[in-house]
């Protein structure tokens, strides 16, 4: 029985990183997209205006 709550309580321990590690990825998917659109819009701004890229 003991092994038993040690192989559950083993299996919940990788389970929350896991699932942990899933939200942190999701959440930095979202990050990269905002920052390569706003990378995005600031080219095509400095594109349109006419300024030389440093």
């Amino acid at each position: 029985m003991n092994i038993f709550l040690i192989i559950i309580i083993v299996a919940a321990i990788v389970l929350a990183i896991v699932g942990g590690l899933n939200s942190a990825v999701s959440f930095l998917l979202w990050v990269a997209l905002v920052v390569g659109l706003i990378a995005l819009i600031v080219l095509l701004f400095r594109l349109i205006s006419g300024r030389k890229p440093v």
